[in-house]
């Protein structure tokens, strides 16, 4: 299959994150970031998290500050939306989102998907389509116990390495979440194997994206 070359090295791409919760970005995107930065891209990145609160907020803080290892340039935002309950803070998040908005203007941005069992997880993708009306969006997969994995459209294969990072990173920063039967390894490097061998990834491996809409220039 011909690669589509959405970023290259040495190019400035700015990029924005958003995640409903801390580890949020890290499992959906953060593979495929890791890939950017060790690329030669000069990544300009904004990272949001809506809630993290406490200990979550330290565990946010410190995960992205090294998955953006290595970036041109990061922001690391974070939000104390109340944990489930998104839905009905709408107007408050929306708020948030219109002020976002007038911030900054990226190139690429990263948010969940739109049939995301989880009630954060779609408003904030409903929000990110409302306020970012000109923009390449990219929704990534949370594996989660609802069975609500779909078929992603895009996918951006991963060094065996940058997936061995990846699945460091998330158990050493997030020690909230180890108790939980979905946050092992095992988890993150099957669905990572699958979409590899979905889109014939050299190294097995690829994280995976919905893209629903794109313009693309045939200069």
């Amino acid at each position: 299959m011909r690669p589509l070359h959405l970023i290259r090295p040495g190019e400035a791409v700015k990029v924005l994150c958003l995640g409903a919760h801390s580890d949020d970005i890290e499992i959906g995107a953060g593979g495929t970031l890791l890939r950017w930065i060790a690329s030669g891209a000069e990544l300009h990145v904004h990272w949001c998290v809506l809630s993290a609160a406490g200990a979550r907020a330290a565990e946010a803080e410190a995960a992205a500050a090294d998955f953006l290892a290595g970036a041109a340039s990061s922001r690391i935002e974070l939000g104390a939306f109340r944990d489930g309950f998104f839905p009905y803070c709408g107007a408050e998040i929306k708020a948030w989102f219109e002020e976002l908005k007038r911030r900054t203007d990226p190139d690429v941005i990263f948010t969940h998907g739109r049939a995301d069992a989880h009630q954060d997880h779609r408003e904030v993708c409903g929000l990110t389509w409302n306020s970012f009306r000109d923009h390449l969006i990219l929704e990534y997969e949370i594996p989660k116990w609802d069975g609500d994995l779909g078929q992603p459209n895009v996918f951006v294969p991963l060094d065996e390495a940058d997936l061995d990072r990846k699945i460091a990173l998330l158990h050493s920063h997030f020690a909230t979440q180890r108790g939980k039967d979905w946050f092992a390894s095992e988890t993150f490097r099957g669905l990572a194997r699958l979409r590899g061998m979905e889109c014939r990834s050299p190294s097995g491996y690829a994280e995976a994206f919905t893209l629903r809409k794109a313009s693309v220039s045939l200069r």
